[in-house]
């Protein structure tokens, strides 16, 4: 696997991926953070795969326009924060202020994507344990631990030995997105699948989830958009 940059208006940076599986060469954007990986079969060689990927340059190019540019984090910046735009801003005192419609962050404006990423992160997980606190003593299913990670693929996951994990970026989704994700993996402490039984006991735990799922199929690629150090 290898870093590669695509020459052009604008250059397209790109992973290159060799597999024993594939059986031809193929491109691949995601939507959730616009990562490019070109992929190809293990007799391929790299030439021969980049010039593929020269070959579909404008298609590479159209495809992430129309999924929008990252953002980066820093003042004068707007980022979602539970649901509601705010205004990345100078901040007074020692800790990150969480306004109306703003987000103030003292110290170092170079630092200021960083100490906004820690924030969300705090935020994040207090939210998130009081959403899975609630819903599990609910279900009467205590669980194991719950973990924050930067998931790409994923917004929660339950491991079968009743361990939490959801994406961080949740704190930047509307509070009724971040307590459906909650009560979905709550919800497989009890029924580890997704049968009707399992989406029985989402609906227990949550009401009407139809919504919060909606949301993120539609919006929550974008929360992938800002990025918060180099």
């Amino acid at each position: 696997m290898g870093q590669h940059v695509l020459p052009g208006n604008p250059p397209v940076a790109l992973t290159l991926r060799k597999s024993t599986r594939a059986r031809r060469i193929s491109l691949r954007v995601s939507q959730l953070d616009g990562r490019v990986t070109l992929t190809c079969p293990r007799g391929v060689s790299e030439g021969a795969a980049l010039d593929f990927a020269r070959s579909k340059g404008d298609w590479l190019r159209r495809t992430l326009a129309r999924q929008g540019a990252h953002i980066r984090v820093e003042h004068g910046a707007e980022i979602p924060v539970l649901g509601q735009m705010r205004l990345v801003s100078a901040g007074t005192g020692r800790t990150v202020h969480l306004q109306d419609d703003a987000l103030q962050v003292p110290g170092p404006a170079d630092r200021s994507g960083a100490r906004v990423q820690g924030f969300l992160k705090q935020q994040a997980r207090d939210r998130l344990a009081a959403a899975a606190d609630g819903y599990a003593d609910s279900l009467k299913r205590p669980y194991a631990r719950l973990t924050l990670r930067d998931t790409r693929s994923r917004w929660g996951s339950c491991t079968a030995d009743g361990g939490l994990m959801f994406s961080w970026r949740l704190i930047m989704a509307p509070p009724e997105v971040l307590d459906y994700v909650a009560a979905h993996e709550v919800a497989h402490l009890s029924e580890m699948n997704h049968s009707a039984a399992f989406w029985d006991v989402v609906r227990q735990l949550y009401g009407d989830h139809r919504e919060a799922r909606r949301w993120l199929r539609e919006h929550g690629h974008r929360l992938h958009r800002y990025r918060f150090t180099d």
